[in-house]
């Protein structure tokens, strides 16, 4: 055992220092998430004033709302200017050495957390928990920036950079992601916790049923058919005269928006009594047949002619980006697969369609989203009615008509979940492109 302790080689101190840094880094978020918690789960003291520096940003925009809408824009440059200004002097001041910049790290380090935090206007009982979250993350972000590898004021430099992009993330993305995962396991009101129930309606109730047997209907059928379709205009068309002509009637639709593509087919679906002023209706009783409530047809019929709406707008956007890519295909592939004897078919599918897999992938899998996320449409044409609800129309429809913010944030949830692996795949299809650049 002696001679084993003997002859083990002694840690360098690079690792205890590495050691001690990721110890004081994990302590302090440790530290921050806990008063975060604390704050979050302390009982709110309903006759607490708001606490500020005699400053806030509220104030500041009703100030600013005061004003005349001339007058607001140079004041609201001048600030900007002003901040930016701060931003870019710290981060010039960041990585010099000496006393002086030392202190003026350690002061930002501390203030620049404070007065964020109490520009909030936070309330009496919260200023305690304000004060110790900010200096936590003051004390936090010094810790780290002094013992950086690339030497003190380098990570300062760099969380100066960061920051602003943060904070309009972290507001306008995680936080409301995360706000909406917690509501999602609360009652209508968002009072009473209930665990799965919301999610035991969306499986159970009609309205979520239908909303998630349509949603996969869009999202199977619409990308598959408008890539298809775009891919044999952008093969034709290209081989055809007046090319530019045609590829702008055929993009045409792209430039809809889907309530205007909702409207205008709603009128070629429509139905009445009398003449039929509906194109379709007009050409089956024009035969001698009975006029057709198309957007009433169940099961899922009424859907598929939703979805015609859909591919109509999307087949010029997939004729595009597949006419770069078939373009793109080298000719030396080409005429090399026709002297080995390979007719225009083989040569479509063993050389082009290999050539722009990357292009396909794309369309395919952004066709796909925008189909999950669709609502215009549904709204626009049937409301929801006959069975065509989907997810991103059900969760609209839950949160403002029945104002059931626990229904709409478990069909949120759901819709999100629903994205998250094709946005993991094109990620990976990134970065595989990246690594064979």
């Amino acid at each position: 055992m002696s001679h084993s302790l003997a002859t083990e080689p002694l840690p360098k101190s690079g690792e205890y220092n590495s050691k001690i840094t990721t110890a004081g880094v994990v302590g302090g978020f440790v530290l921050i998430i806990g008063l975060i918690v604390a704050l979050l789960m302390s009982t709110p003291n309903p006759e607490a004033n708001p606490r500020t520096l005699g400053f806030s940003l509220n104030a500041f925009f009703q100030w600013l709302g005061d004003m005349q809408p001339l007058v607001q824009i140079p004041i609201v440059v001048a600030v900007f200017a002003v901040v930016v200004g701060l931003i870019l002097l710290l981060v010039e001041f960041a990585p010099r050495r000496g006393k002086v910049y030392f202190w003026i790290r350690l002061i930002a380090t501390f203030a620049i957390p404070f007065i964020a935090f109490m520009l909030l206007r936070p309330y009496g009982n919260a200023i305690l928990y304000v004060v110790a979250i900010a200096l936590a993350t003051g004390g936090l972000l010094f810790f780290a920036d002094l013992r950086a590898r690339q030497g003190s004021g380098y990570l300062f430099q760099l969380m100066l950079f960061m920051a602003p992009a943060a904070i309009l993330l972290g507001i306008g993305l995680i936080y409301p992601a995360i706000s909406t995962v917690v509501q999602s396991f609360f009652d209508k009101e968002g009072e009473n916790f209930v665990w799965f129930e919301n999610y035991q309606w969306v499986v159970t109730n009609p309205e979520g049923t239908w909303s998630i047997i349509n949603t996969l209907i869009w999202a199977l059928l619409a990308p598959t058919f408008a890539t298809a379709i775009g891919l044999a205009y952008a093969v034709f068309i290209d081989r055809a005269r007046g090319e530019k002509v045609l590829k702008v009637l055929v993009f045409m639709p792209v430039a809809i928006s889907f309530v205007g593509a909702g409207i205008i087919w709603k009128f070629m679906y429509d139905v009445r009594q009398g003449e039929q002023i509906g194109l379709l209706n007009a050409i089956v009783t024009a035969f001698g047949g009975d006029p057709v409530s198309w957007l009433d047809a169940r099961p899922i019929w009424n859907t598929l002619f939703l979805l015609v709406v859909f591919i109509w707008t999307q087949t010029g956007f997939a004729m595009v980006i597949l006419s770069a890519a078939i373009k793109a295909v080298p000719t030396e592939q080409t005429e090399a697969a026709a002297l080995d004897g390979a007719n225009s078919w083989q040569r479509f599918t063993n050389v082009t369609v290999p050539g722009i897999r990357g292009s396909l992938i794309v369309v395919l899998t952004t066709i796909t989203i925008m189909s999950l996320k669709v609502y215009d449409i549904v709204a626009v044409m049937t409301g929801g009615r006959a069975d065509t609800t989907v997810l991103g129309f059900e969760m609209v429809n839950q949160q403002q008509r029945f104002q059931s913010y626990g229904h709409s944030s478990a069909l949120a949830v759901v819709l999100f979940l629903f994205v998250l692996p094709l946005i993991i795949f094109n990620a990976r299809q990134l970065t595989k492109q990246r690594e064979i650049r």
